[in-house]
């Protein structure tokens, strides 16, 4: 199994966002002030008692939560500060204090009085974007030293005129050049762009109030927690469906960033993940239909359109344009996935085995991997005993791996992004005696501790649990059981960090979806924006500045509880300098561990780059010497693991291809997989060496060092 930027499966559970943004379209106009509908302030009230009541914090509606509101709609207005100016934010300021006094009296009118000065801004800047794509893109000169600050959401408010002007052409002149970078001509980059432009300008033309009113509710929801969203009638019909595993489309979760729609989660063995070639935060750009279909241009739509867009019956082709998130250059991929209907048996627990070479013998680790914490409710419900879960699939899968003679169990929690509460709970159980599982604490409440009662278990060998960036809620769960316990090794990148449970709440228009509840482990540690921290930290592609909860804005912090009263069954404290030694040593030559180092660091160093360049020849160059470094590195991979090196980077997108349609990869072909079982080779051999010391050996300094629990939490 390589590892590509443009391979991954699912990942976090995340809210559906339904953030305005424009759509299909033609010609220009005046839009004329909104106005809240009737139910609008009646639907705002009930907001506010529904946060004021079972929200899990305890935050007052005052001055403070007024401004925090009052940024947040900004910032979901105008992110990137380029509509509004600097005057149009002083008149607003005088709403700052005051907003939290209008939403408890069912006031509306501040929150519509920004939008409409929005939507005027916005009808401004994409008439101008016309009148100079009238002039012809040909008047562009690319050969200038120029560029375009990528990220303007801490700049300075725009004055009024020329650097409003001036900022906008560099944004159509960038336009431009990403278009001439992807091989198209002048002419059909008019074509495109007056298109693209046109068809915003229509969409803006028809928004509604009720468009108004879910951004300015959601940038008030906001202000409690990320997760917490008003969903208005259409968007929670489209919650409904993605939520669905009937769902016949794509298996994948959108929201509106900006102008784009950006992935946030793939479903486990849905028709996008089996492609291999999508993963969380990459935007798409366009969306054609069947093998041939024209490919239309989706930036600046609703979110909403996009995915009626996407969406078609089961056996049809959609075809995807992407541009990769961490892609400064704008280079874009087309992908193709066939729709079809998301089916339980391709979400369940499937097990493998891996054979290791140590000390002269071949030893076998079983692999279960568990792509989603799942339960048939209703086969459950109609009395079906042999009803499909993740914990009793997973304990006839050891059953069947303790006949075939395994010396020890990897549990594969990789992209795993959660589900089943009670599955989480019930899959402890298999690996402890018993004992509590989980806590969880709702608003104002003590917390209700979910215990195991059933003594017997399922496996009581060694095990490891192998997580990453993209395992979630769940799976932090089961994880962090594993490691408070001590019952075996966690192994990979740190996890998602979702410890916060939402419930949906009918209001008389749309719905609610509110945090009521948080997450915590046995130990009384908050899985909340922290995640599990790894026994064995492998390096992360993904990387925690962009994937994971700590990178949502005024996502709810870390913090801890009363522990559970348990027993931990064992103690791999001991063991961990030693795991970590042999670790450090066996991956610091591994091609596999060094192509995944270099190209964390690469990402790292790019993700670092604010600026944009404008000047065709310098972007060109910076193209051709990234292309040059991935094919040079891609090659040394190849030619450590004696392959034969790749002519260009044409014939890498084949294989990744080829690859994206394997469904059943061999363990011994995936290096975490390796290393997760080398890990565990080494935690075995570890317990059967202290097995063998005399009792006064173990008063080694060093081994009482690690043992102690402030020192082990200081090196976390």
């Amino acid at each position: 199994m390589r590892f590509r930027l443009s391979i991954t499966s699912a990942t976090f559970g995340a809210s559906w966002t339904a953030a305005l943004c424009l759509g299909a379209g033609a010609p220009a106009g005046k839009v004329g002030p909104l106005a809240p509908l009737d139910v609008h302030p009646r639907t705002s009230l009930t907001i506010v008692e529904q946060l004021r009541h079972n929200h899990y914090l305890r935050k007052a509606l005052n001055d403070p939560t007024s401004s925090e509101v009052f940024d947040n709609y900004l910032s979901s207005l105008d992110g990137a500060r380029v509509y509004f100016t600097a005057g149009d934010i002083a008149v607003f300021e005088k709403y700052r204090h005051s907003l939290d006094d209008a939403l408890k009296r069912g006031d509306l009118r501040p929150g519509f009085e920004i939008f409409n000065r929005y939507q005027e801004r916005l009808v401004e800047r994409l008439e101008f974007l016309l009148t100079e794509l009238a002039k012809g893109v040909g008047v562009f000169d690319f050969s200038l030293d120029d560029g375009i600050e990528l990220d303007r959401s801490e700049a300075p408010w725009l004055a009024e005129g020329k650097e409003v002007n001036a900022i906008w052409r560099k944004r159509l002149k960038s336009a431009v050049l990403n278009l001439r970078l992807n091989g198209k001509e002048n002419a059909e980059i008019q074509e495109l762009l007056t298109k693209r432009y046109r068809n915003r300008l229509k969409q803006a033309l028809q928004t509604k109030s009720e468009d108004a009113f879910g951004l300015y509710a959601n940038a008030f929801t906001k202000a409690y927690d990320p997760h917490t969203r008003y969903f208005s009638p259409r968007t929670s019909q489209n919650f409904n469906i993605n939520m669905s595993l009937s769902l016949q489309g794509i298996g994948a979760v959108l929201r509106s960033e900006d102008e784009h729609t950006s992935v946030v989660r793939l479903v486990p063995a849905g028709p996008a993940a089996k492609t291999g070639r999508i993963k969380p935060s990459d935007r798409i750009i366009s969306v054609g239909q069947g093998r041939r279909g024209p490919l239309i241009d989706v930036v600046g739509w609703r979110l909403d359109d996009v995915v009626e867009l996407i969406r078609g019956p089961k056996g049809s082709t959609v075809r995807l344009e992407i541009v990769p998130d961490e892609s400064k250059e704008q280079i874009a991929k087309v992908v193709q996935i066939t729709r079809n209907t998301v089916k339980l048996e391709e979400q369940a627990a499937q097990r493998k085995l891996l054979t290791l070479e140590r000390g002269g013998r071949a030893h076998r680790l079983g692999i279960i991997e568990i792509p989603t914490f799942y339960v048939d409710l209703k086969a459950a419900k109609d009395g079906d005993s042999h009803y499909r879960s993740t914990a009793t699939d997973v304990e006839r899968l050891i059953r069947e791996l303790t006949e075939e003679g395994i010396d020890g169990l990897v549990v594969d929690l990789r992209n795993n992004g959660g589900g089943s509460l009670q599955e989480a709970d019930k899959l402890t159980g298999l690996f402890i005696p018993s004992g509590p599982t989980v806590q969880v604490k709702a608003a104002r409440h003590e917390p209700t501790i979910y215990e195991d009662e059933n003594e017997q278990v399922a496996w009581d060998g060694p095990l490891a649990v192998l997580v990453n960036r993209l395992s979630a809620s769940a799976s932090e769960i089961f994880a962090g059981a594993i490691q408070d316990y001590q019952r075996g090794a966690v192994i990979g990148s740190r996890t998602f960090g979702k410890g916060t449970v939402q419930t949906l709440v009918p209001l008389n228009r749309g719905q609610l979806k509110i945090t009521a509840a948080k997450f915590y482990r046995v130990s009384g540690q908050s899985t909340q924006h922290r995640g599990v921290l790894p026994d064995i930290e492998f390096p992360d592609l993904y990387g925690t500045e962009h994937i994971g909860e700590s990178t949502l804005d005024g996502a709810m912090p870390w913090d801890q509880i009363q522990p559970a009263a348990y027993t931990q069954i064992d103690s791999i404290q001991p063991a961990l300098p030693h795991l970590r030694k042999r670790h450090a040593e066996r991956v610091a030559e591994n091609p596999d561990f060094v192509y995944l180092r270099t190209l964390t660091e690469r990402i790292a160093k790019n993700n670092k780059n604010k600026w944009l360049s404008l000047n065709e020849e310098e972007r060109r160059r910076q193209k051709a010497e990234e292309d040059a470094w991935r094919l040079d590195l891609e090659n040394a991979l190849r030619l450590a693991k004696g392959e034969p090196p790749l002519e260009s980077l044409d014939d890498l997108q084949a294989e990744d291809e080829l690859v994206g349609e394997e469904n059943d990869i061999d363990p011994a072909e995936d290096p975490m997989l390796v290393e997760a079982g080398e890990v565990l080779l080494d935690l075995i051999g570890f317990g059967r060496q202290v097995a063998m010391l005399d009792p006064p050996a173990l008063e080694n300094p060093n081994v009482q060092d690690i043992a102690n629990p402030a020192t082990a939490e200081a090196a976390d």
